[in-house]
């Protein structure tokens, strides 16, 4: 009774702190863009991305250091489908979010060319072992291609923001000053990290006393719980009517997953990539097209196309639970 009562405490702790730490992460960030004319969609693909991305990154690195990271494709892919899905979907549900025309040009098709990249390079690895069966990874080159795209990502994201910089009105919006911008952001993220382990641990351990199995606690908790951070940070940044920034965290955070995450754990230890990560990375591709042609109709995605987004992402839980 004691260790339920500890979790319970830990699961609320943990959502105080993602809440919170969202809403300073987000009001830092936010007053970062306006302190350095930078769009809020630019700082949604890099620093908000790059803090809401942390728990994937810890996860993959300390597997691959262990040389334990098989389920890294799939916790990354899955974790990209549950952003584009449930984090936007969710976040529309709180406010229409307007999507800009060099988003839907630029970087929308590029996270999708990240996913295709993703899965170009596991088909090249492709070989087949002396019994006959299809055996395919990503190697420590593969992990260097993803590593020297999304080097040249971070210049493009750079470049743009200088050129938005230029472009800017001269016109001075009252801010916080820049130490306490990064006291948020930096407070927010630590809360952010520490509040998802929390919710993690509490949950899972609430989990097991009413007998779920490991199995089931990692497909659904766990996964759920390296995304929260995702969720919670965009969804604050909605209700703050920061959409340019809470869709440019899911879109930054799809690219990070893939070439950040991916490209050092498979240069750390080359990465075992199954068939059912060629499924998922379709089902990816698939859903990121047309999540791409709902903000294309109305340059914007509302509560309707919300509403499908999460009716999506629960049939594509029943597809895992039945394969």
């Amino acid at each position: 009774m004691y260790h339920l009562l500890l979790s319970v405490f830990l699961l609320i702790i943990g959502f105080v702190l993602l809440i919170k730490g969202a809403d300073f992460f987000v009001d830092g960030s936010s007053n970062v863009a306006k302190m350095f004319k930078v769009p809020p969609i630019i700082i949604g693909l890099t620093i908000v991305a790059m803090g809401t991305s942390l728990p994937e990154t810890a996860v993959s690195v300390t597997a691959s250091l262990m040389n334990n990271n098989a389920l890294a494709i799939s916790n990354a892919i899955g974790s990209n489908i549950f952003n584009l899905l449930v984090v936007t979907g969710c976040s529309c549900l709180f406010v229409p979010m307007a999507v800009q025309i060099k988003t839907l040009k630029e970087e929308f098709p590029f996270s999708i060319f990240c996913a295709l990249l993703l899965l170009g390079l596991g088909f090249l690895g492709m070989n087949i072992s002396h019994l006959g069966f299809i055996e395919m990874s990503l190697s420590r080159t593969d992990g260097m291609v993803l590593l020297a795209v999304f080097a040249c990502y971070l210049l493009w994201m750079i470049r743009s923001a200088l050129k938005a910089r230029n472009e800017a009105e001269e016109n001075e919006e009252e801010t916080l000053p820049l130490w306490k911008c990064i006291v948020f952001i930096l407070g927010g993220a630590v809360a952010i990290k520490y509040g998802g382990d929390f919710v993690v641990e509490g949950a899972s351990e609430i989990a097991s006393s009413f007998g779920m199995s490991q199995n089931l606690i990692g497909l659904t908790i766990v996964a759920l719980g390296t995304s929260l951070p995702e969720l919670v940070t965009s969804v604050v940044a909605a209700k703050k009517n920061e959409v340019d920034m809470a869709l440019g965290n899911v879109i930054g955070s799809n690219i990070f997953n893939i070439l950040l995450v991916l490209g050092v754990a498979s240069t750390i230890s080359p990465i075992e990539f199954i068939m059912e990560n060629v499924y998922d990375i379709i089902i990816l591709c698939v859903m990121s097209v047309i999540v791409w042609l709902f903000a294309w109709t109305k340059r914007e995605l509302d509560k309707k196309e919300g509403l499908l987004m999460l009716l999506m992402y629960a049939c594509y839980m029943v597809y895992i639970f039945m394969r």
